[in-house]
């Protein structure tokens, strides 16, 4: 089963790409100017997010897809990789994988030369694991040539 999170980290990282989330049963495309805003989603991100998630929005799902976004919510939906592009696809817990990625209408896709969409960072604390990662390793290698000698 997806969580709340995973669907909403799918819906983001499409959002990336420049796929649009179709709202009001297809009527209305819905995409925020930008994604995240430094260790957070944005404030239009989240204006989105909302709406996909508002009884009066209807049936919203992603540009290219057929599930919509309550579907992906329930117990019978999980988000896993696409093993062409590494993208976050939906797939049902049981029965048939999906019949093709959400990236099969974007020409340039997948792009190796470009970074995949990602999450929000808190660069404080991914900065402080490199260093404590770094200082971890310095120490077990100063302990290792103490040993040696």
């Amino acid at each position: 089963m997806a969580s709340h999170n995973q669907v909403k980290q799918y819906i983001a990282y499409w959002f990336q790409l420049g796929k649009k989330v179709l709202i009001r049963n297809g009527k209305v495309a819905i995409k925020p100017q930008a994604v995240l805003l430094g260790d957070r989603y944005s404030q239009d991100f989240e204006s989105c997010w909302q709406q996909i998630l508002s009884s009066e929005s209807g049936d919203c799902f992603l540009e290219g897809t057929h599930q919509t976004i309550a579907e992906l919510l329930s117990p019978e939906w999980d988000i896993s990789d696409c093993a062409r592009c590494l993208m976050p696809i939906p797939s049902r817990v049981k029965g048939m994988p999906p019949d093709c990625c959400p990236c099969f209408d974007l020409p340039s896709w997948p792009d190796n030369e470009k970074p995949l969409p990602r999450s929000p960072i808190n660069n404080k604390s991914y900065l402080l694991g490199i260093c404590e990662r770094l200082f971890n390793k310095e120490e077990n290698i100063t302990a290792d040539t103490r040993y040696s000698k």
